[in-house]
């Protein structure tokens, strides 16, 4: 192997060389450079230091000590990392130059270094002359672009941290080195070049270099050794009560705990990760902060995450390997220990020792412990880091936070498909096909506008081949400010993140989550063909962390999506809302009370009066029923989800039972219906920023897929928006035939709408459908119909005032103390556990109950005073019953649906009949006011006037027809013969249904218009 004096001279060609290959140094100069050598650029000479090979990197890992220094010689120049073991031949040389280490690039903030000045910086060679190639059209990648595992850097390389990885190039150049003043290192000045590779970890760094100088990155003060080993030392010594103390426990608690407090939690999660094959390290940055040796990167990591996150994952790649490492060595004593008797037999097969893992004296011998190394050193291990000490507002982002760690929360709007983005760039020459591959730095592809290869030369003949490119997935998703953190008259901000590999597709619309990241600027173009660029930069969010979890919030019920999601969706709601053990024995104590019913709807907006069967019904609607396939009907799937509206008076708190509801239930939105159109409601077109492709962006019917949508001004919505949620609520789909785009969105939600009187005072003399101006085919919609009415009550009024005054003489209500109601948290636990791991089952006995139950809803509408029934239940009611009994069953965490359960479903259903459907001139219960908006008196009674209108056209103008009758004439006569008044707009709409039907014909306008009879001879 080379010393690095060599590999400097190596680099690149002396300046008075007068030809282009680059100069054999002979073996008698070997030990000392050349002068033309140590005329070249100090900083290029440093810069080649810095670059080294594999075995002199602070990365490369070797478990036995570096071997010793070898002779100059042909054979020890090649690199031993090198693709090309052989050494090139003198054509080969003088066809294609190769370097060990590439300059400075366009990457760098500034082009020279610290201690050297712009003028040597600009006196430096081309650039094109030094990218490294190949001598044909196969791309060979350099010994520099192969990292440690055999493998090129661009397969290492984090697209959120916009750098290759922690040994490359990119990386290199802003090292730099420093004495103990700090000052750089010159040229000719002695300092130590010493390797990390096989020094302790508790070695300091002054020893690790001789005492003379320190490595660290360039603009920072970043030692690179120094967080190497604090990171490895915490990944090895970190346990609980760390975090314990930070968090302001006593020693007596973390005593208590006895051997959990002191068990290490990365080892254990880095154990876990090899055996599960993952390779995202979940890293809780407040633990930096609670370990006493990792304060200083606890603010580095924040500071600088480009520098810092990189040094990280190679670390945690080392402890992999260590820990791989180990765990061959332990089964490899264990297979010694099994061999030994059938080493006694054969003596002459001498046993594999431990320190022959993976050298080819272990390799040749038969085992059967598996090659643990290989999976991990064939893997780019990456840290995810998360939990920043306070999340900042998208609109409190300043110029401050450029380049920095920052922990912002929103509702995610939009999520792009998956976009290629290209790492690393290959170039071919149209003339002489040579090859070579440019490595990407933040965006920025460095085309070379001329060959490389100086016998060609070629000026613009290089192309881009795509196919031979290297990708990575990238996706653009846009997160908005959730509507409870906008200030009052304000619009919420927005911002574009980028995520990248792993993370994408992690979140989609509808997620409200929190999101760890670096915020970036870049800048805009004035012209998409020109390279000038504006003033202004555009800033968006590189992704490392993605957490969807909000203790306030519900977690999605899996049985909403389909069967073969189901157990993703579940294993992502176990990691979204996590319930603790403690938690899961005071649900069930819950659940075992009596009570458990009252005390979860009396939780439900305590601040809310009375109103306990609103409250109940609702309270089952965050329940649900479970979302059933039958196989027999062709696979049709019936919805879960239950539908609710409340209509009444004004001030009965219908708006803010749905506020309540949209700040606990999971992907809630709300919305209003004046204020909505059909297209905000369902999906719309808009143009992709970055495809510029007409694509559906999600409304909020499709945001709140798996939650629950709250309605506010039902009543207010036109025809054209209204007409859109007929599909929504029975289907639970949205189909979209709009710009070429024709798709079905899925939008399975349960809906809760608040809806107010035409007049703004409810007619108890009108029906449901008339009070609130909604289609009959829309209220049949919905499973539970509230009347919220405002009547005048001497004693309930004094209740409600002595309640609300309480609310404000102290913070709890007035007729609760703290055990009689849950708190929010606990309740949206309670809930989501139930929705998680409580899937009711319909018994004989409760499928008997709902039978009975049905039957004598239907029996209600015999009328014995008319030939005519009266329609009371219809199939509808009857899957409401079912939803809501398997609401109630999951309420009490029971895996079975009891007939108890079937008569409070009943129960709440009938009561809220009696409200709605509730005939004004009878007092019976009335299906037909929902289902037709008429009731059956309100029909006989059409037909009476009918009947007696053409009684009166046929004694009035004779039953020959002969001229007609007056309108006028008609109806006085009615009036005047009748028991009861008729108006003019019944009377109107009698004469045009018998018109319809043939009876009669209106001849004539206004006030001359006649009523002729036809028909009869």
């Amino acid at each position: 192997m080379s010393s690095p004096g060599s590999a400097r001279r190596r680099g690149r060609p002396a300046r008075n060389s007068a030809a282009s290959t680059p100069t054999r140094p002979s073996a008698t100069n070997s030990g000392q450079p050349s002068q033309n050598a140590s005329q070249t650029t100090p900083r290029a000479s440093r810069s080649l230091r810095e670059v080294g090979i594999p075995s002199s990197s602070p990365l490369r890992f070797q478990s036995s000590p570096p071997p010793e220094p070898q002779q100059d010689d042909a054979g020890s120049r090649m690199d031993i990392s090198s693709p090309i073991r052989e050494p090139p031949s003198t054509d080969d040389i003088e066809r294609t130059p190769r370097a060990n280490a590439r300059p400075i690039g366009d990457s760098s903030p500034i082009r020279y270094m610290s201690s050297s000045s712009p003028t040597r910086a600009n006196s430096r060679p081309s650039r094109t002359a030094d990218i490294p190639s190949s001598s044909s059209g196969l791309f060979v990648r350099s010994s520099q672009s192969i990292g440690s595992n055999g493998l090129p850097n661009v397969s290492t390389r984090r697209g959120a941290i916009h750098s290759d990885a922690f040994g490359s190039s990119s990386s290199q150049r802003r090292r730099v080195f420093v004495n103990e003043n700090g000052m750089p290192v010159r040229d000719g000045e002695p300092h130590s070049d010493a390797t990390f590779s096989n020094v302790q970890p508790d070695t300091s760094e002054a020893d690790a270099l001789g005492g003379s100088s320190t490595r660290i990155i360039w603009g920072t003060n970043i030692s690179i050794q120094d967080s190497m080993s604090a990171f490895k030392n915490f990944l090895y010594n970190f346990a609980k009560k760390y975090r314990m103390w930070a968090d302001g426990a006593s020693e007596e608690e973390t005593r208590a705990m006895g051997v959990a407090a002191d068990e290490k939690e990365y080892i254990k999660m880095l154990n876990d990760m090899r055996q599960l094959g993952v390779t995202g390290l979940n890293l809780d940055i407040r633990n930096l902060k609670a370990y006493p040796s990792t304060l200083k990167l606890w603010h580095q990591v924040q500071a600088y995450p480009q520098e810092i996150i990189p040094i990280m994952d190679q670390v945690v790649r080392d402890v992999m390997i260590e820990l791989a490492l180990k765990e061959m060595e332990s089964l490899r004593a264990q297979a010694n220990q099994r061999r030994q008797p059938r080493a006694r037999d054969n003596s002459s097969v001498p046993p594999v020792t431990s320190s022959d893992i993976g050298t080819e004296a272990g390799r040749g011998q038969p085992t059967e412990v598996p090659n643990l190394m290989a999976d991990v050193e064939n893997k780019t291990f990456k840290v995810l880091p998360f939990g920043l000490d306070k999340t900042v507002n998208m609109r409190d982002l300043d110029p401050a936070d450029m380049d920095k760690l920052i922990s912002i929360k929103g509702l995610v709007i939009r999520a792009s498909p998956i976009i290629p983005d290209m790492k690393e760039a290959f170039f071919r020459c149209e003339t002489c096909h040579f090859s070579v591959a440019v490595d990407i730095d933040r965006g920025k592809i460095a085309e070379p506008t001329k060959c490389p290869r100086e016998i060609c030369g070629t000026s613009n003949s290089m192309q881009l081949i795509h196919n031979r490119s290297t990708f990575a997935d990238k996706q653009v998703i846009k997160l908005q400010e959730t509507p409870d953190s906008v200030p009052d008259g304000q619009t919420p901000h927005s911002v574009s993140l980028c995520a990248y590999d792993e993370l994408v597709d992690v979140c989609k619309a509808g997620d409200r989550v929190e999101v760890t990241g670096i915020f970036r600027s870049n800048p805009v173009r004035v012209n998409p063909r020109q390279r000038t660029t504006k003033a202004l930069f555009k800033t968006y969010v590189d992704v490392l962390h993605v957490q969807k979890t909000d203790r306030k919030k519900l977690g999605i019920d899996a049985t909403t999506v389909e069967q073969e999601l189901s157990e993703q969706v579940a294993g992502e709601v176990e990691h979204v809302r996590k319930i603790t053990a403690a938690e899961e024995e005071k649900i069930k104590e819950i659940a075992a009370r009596p009570d458990v019913y009252e005390l979860l709807s009396r939780s439900l907006a305590p601040s809310i009066y009375e109103m306990e069967d609103v409250k109940k019904g609702i309270l089952l609607q965050l329940f649900g029923g479970t979302n059933k396939t039958f196989e027999k009907g062709g696979n049709p799937r019936y919805r879960g989800d239950i539908n609710v509206l409340l209509c009444g008076d004004p001030s009965t708190s219908k708006s803010q039972l749905l506020q309540y509801v949209h700040k606990i239930a999971p992907r809630g939105v709300y919305t209003s219906g004046k204020g909505s159109s059909a297209v905000g409601l369902t999906a719309y077109v808009t143009r992709d920023p970055e495809s510029r492709q007409l694509v559906l962006e999600s409304g909020a019917l499709v945001l709140s897929d798996g939650g629950v949508c709250c309605i506010d001004e039902f009543d207010k919505m036109n025809d054209s928006t209204r007409s859109v949620l007929h599909e929504v609520m029975e289907q639970q789909t949205v189909s979209i035939a709009k710009a070429g785009i024709i798709t079905t969105l899925n939008a399975r939600t349960s809906i809760l709408a608040s809806a107010n009187p035409i007049g703004s005072k409810y007619n108890p003399n009108l029906p449901v459908p008339q009070n609130i101006d909604l289609p009959p085919t829309l209220l049949s919609r919905f499973d539970l119909v509230y009347l919220v009415l405002d009547r005048i009550d001497e004693q309930n009024d004094r209740r409600l005032a002595k309640h609300l005054v309480g609310m404000y003489l102290e913070d709890t209500p007035e007729h609760g103390t703290s055990e009689e109601v849950l708190p929010v948290e606990f309740l949206t636990s309670y809930i989501t556990y139930a929705k998680r791991h409580i899937n009711p089952v319909i018994t004989p006995e409760a499928g008997t109950a709902l039978i009975d139950s049905y039957v004598g809803m239907r029996k209600l509408g015999d009328d014995i005073r008319s030939a005519n029934r009266r329609i009371t239940a219809t199939t509808r009611q009857l899957e409401s019953m079912i939803r809501l009994a398997e609401a109630h069953a999951r309420m009490r965490l029971s895996s079975e649906v009891l007939a108890s359960d079937v008569e409070e479903a009943v129960r709440l259903i009938r009561s809220a009949l009696k409200q709605a459907a509730t005939d004004a001139r009878t007092g019976l219960i009335d299906m037909g006011l929902l289902t037709e908006g008429t009731s059956a008196s309100e029909r006989r009674l059409r037909e009476d006037l009918k009947r007696e209108v053409l009684r009166v056209v046929e004694e009035l103008g004779g039953r020959g027809g002969g001229s007609g009758v007056r309108w006028s004439e008609v109806l006085r006569q009615l009036n005047e013969g009748g028991s009861m008044e008729v108006e003019g707009a019944e009377f109107a709409e009698a004469v045009r249904a018998l018109e319809a039907e043939g009876m009669v014909s209106v001849v004539g306008e206004g006030a001359r218009r006649s009523i002729r009879r036809i028909g009869l001879v």
